[in-house]
């Protein structure tokens, strides 16, 4: 694909997804900064850098090896310089013989491999690293050890590539004197400081396809079909494969819901000859009273809102949590484009000695901002947003009101 035709792809979806979500605030020049300075105390040319290193951290989305492709080819086709792949996300750092150098070799083909060729872990801070002592399990801070071994391993600076958990991380690391920069991942994309994190095209495209796929065997059986997806405290997939797979109840964190009203609009979809309902629920919906009780320990909330709507409707209802097959898979053409994007800018703010900040999308263009106004701050869905209005506004039922739609 031409150099034009991808950059016009990239702009057309940019705008597509931006349009999906609702707009927020997301300047960071001239708000000031609250929580520390970027990079003027880390300032370094870019003759100086000879090696810097890439980390991917938390849960794995598609894209993440298209960002370390990107990253590795800019570094070494443009500015000659080293790259260090570390494992399992600053984990790697506490065992820094298991990095390894990443060469062209290693990183051809994989741009459409799901996963992440380095490896990621959701349990690796250095700032509360669990061990065990006198049979106790105690936590440590071992920060300190993690940037010497970093300089042990002759790395300049590093791309962390991760969500909210895993910036906050970087941050700490980057004020105890780390040099590096961010890369947003989450398939949640409830990230404030850029308009879409790649995964999410991916996600969405395969929850979406498993409620079109849903659709048939409701109809046919005349069935309430619950499909769980992923969103632990946004509900943007399920909002958005909600609007893209024809589901006709919706079930977000950011909107409390009734079972009876949820029972009460599929009595009137049954009293107007819809004999089906698709239910789309996120996984961290804010369950009622009187479900609360009810729940196991880590169990679906998927499979307690289908057993209560069979038990207050009455209707033949079937549950389906699809779980992590969204964070698998080939990455979507979008997703690639955007990863691609992201890994060259985080190569180009190293080169610029711009440390401590972190790479986004805005309006359709990459730019950075400081990691510190990144965090802490997740983008969820508004309630009465020009999205949640446009589901309303064809019939989607949140729960929140009893109502109908077609």
């Amino acid at each position: 694909m031409s150099g034009p035709v991808t950059s016009a792809l990239a702009t057309t979806r940019g705008n597509i997804a931006s349009r999906l979500i609702s707009k927020h605030d997301l300047s960071y020049e001239g708000r000031g900064n609250r929580r520390g300075i970027c990079s003027s105390h880390a300032h370094i040319t870019m003759s100086k850098v000879r090696c810097i290193g890439i980390s991917t951290g938390g849960g794995d989305a598609p894209g993440l090896n298209a960002v370390i492709r990107a990253a590795v080819k800019c570094a070494i086709l443009k500015y000659k310089w080293k790259v260090i792949g570390i494992p399992d996300g600053f984990d790697g750092l506490i065992w820094p013989e298991k990095s390894r150098e990443l060469t062209l070799e290693h990183v051809s083909s994989i741009l459409p491999r799901g996963g992440t060729i380095l490896g990621t872990t959701n349990r690796g801070n250095p700032f509360e690293y669990r061990v065990t002592e006198n049979g106790k399990e105690v936590t440590r801070d071992i920060a300190d050890e993690v940037i010497a071994n970093s300089r042990k391993l002759g790395i300049d600076a590093i791309i962390a590539i991760g969500g909210d958990g895993s910036q906050k991380i970087a941050w700490e690391l980057f004020q105890r004197g780390l040099k590096l920069v961010g890369v947003p991942k989450t398939i949640d994309n409830d990230l404030s400081a850029t308009e879409v994190t790649f995964g999410f095209d991916t996600a969405l495209a395969t929850a979406t396809d498993a409620v079109d796929k849903i659709h048939t065997t409701a109809e046919a059986h005349h069935r309430v079909m619950v499909v769980e997806v992923m969103g632990r405290d946004a509900g943007w997939i399920a909002l958005s494969a909600g609007m893209a797979g024809g589901a006709h109840v919706v079930l977000l964190p950011e909107i409390p819901f009734t079972i009876q009203n949820i029972c009460d609009y599929i009595a009137q979809r049954e009293r107007d000859g819809k004999h089906f309902t698709i239910v789309v629920v996120a996984e961290g919906i804010k369950l009622p009273p009187e479900l609360k009780e009810n729940r196991r320990q880590n169990s679906p909330v998927g499979n307690l809102i289908g057993q209560a709507i069979s038990t207050q409707s009455g209707k033949e209802v079937r549950i389906s949590v699809l779980g992590h097959i969204q964070r698998g898979g080939s990455p979507t053409p979008f997703d690639r484009i955007l990863a691609t994007r992201f890994g060259v800018a985080a190569v180009e703010l190293i080169a610029n000695g711009d440390f401590g900040k972190m790479v986004c999308l805005r309006n359709s263009h990459i730019e950075s901002v400081c990691i510190s106004e990144a965090i802490g701050h997740l983008k969820t869905v508004e309630p009465r947003g020009e999205l949640a209005n446009a589901a309303r506004s064809i019939g989607i039922c949140f729960g929140d009101l009893a109502g109908y739609g077609g």
